[in-house]
């Protein structure tokens, strides 16, 4: 690629942690990684979303120190499918919490999936 092309854009990422320093920025992606996993399931997109902001706000050492857990805490929670509890240990290290909200139910419901 043309490096004066290069020299003049900077990386998704980059741009992406820069809004997410903004708190409402951070609130809006986390609350549409939670409803897109809601939807489909895949923690994975959560996990990210909650790296991404955690790197917004200094880094994954900055929230281990918020959380007065590990480096390698956060780094294993990430790597694994986390427990609820370690989920919502995170988001308020980050500065959320999960608030419940009425969804419609139909009378016919699907067995839920283990996840």
């Amino acid at each position: 690629m043309n490096k004066e092309i290069l020299k003049h854009t900077t990386k998704y990422e980059d741009e992406l942690i820069e809004d997410l320093r903004d708190s409402e920025e951070a609130q809006a992606y986390l609350e549409e990684a939670l409803k897109v996993y809601d939807e489909d399931g895949d923690i994975q997109a959560l996990l990210l979303a909650m790296r991404d902001v955690a790197e917004a706000q200094g880094g994954v050492g900055q929230l281990a120190k918020r959380m007065h857990r590990s480096r390698q805490y956060l780094y294993d929670v990430f790597a694994y499918k986390p427990q609820l509890d370690n989920l919502l240990d995170i988001l308020s290290g980050l500065g959320f919490r999960i608030r419940l909200e009425r969804k419609e139910v139909t009378t016919e419901r699907a067995p839920v999936a283990m996840r």
